[in-house]
């Protein structure tokens, strides 16, 4: 059974940053893509970042040049640096993963509050 367990959020100031991470247990051939979306409340949920096994990468426009994903092929683990914190970037933020046989799964979600 795969889960994805998400640990990094938390409260932070606007300007500041925190890293998102995400350990993936349970594939035996790995994922071919894994991402972070958020949902803010009353919002859908959104595609925040992506990246593809081989390293490709994708940005939402609100978070290009702020936001950085990154993955440890080898952990199984998907990261997201975030800084330059806004307080529109409020949201819980969950981890997304598909295998290779295109099985979709998802993280608890962790809230990332930015507020003074």
């Amino acid at each position: 059974q795969v889960q994805l367990v998400e640990s990094g959020g938390g409260l932070v100031q606007p300007g500041g940053s925190l890293r998102l991470s995400c350990a993936a247990s349970g594939s035996k051939f790995g994922f071919a893509t894994m991402a972070w979306y958020r949902q803010a409340p009353g919002k859908a949920r959104e595609l925040t970042a992506s990246i593809a096994s081989g390293g490709t990468t994708n940005y939402a426009d609100t978070v290009e040049g702020r936001f950085t994903i990154s993955l440890d092929n080898g952990k199984n683990a998907v990261y997201l640096q975030m800084n330059g914190l806004k307080p529109e970037d409020t949201a819980t933020y969950y981890c997304y993963a598909m295998t290779y046989i295109a099985s979709i799964y998802w993280g608890q979600g962790t809230q990332v509050t930015v507020s003074s």
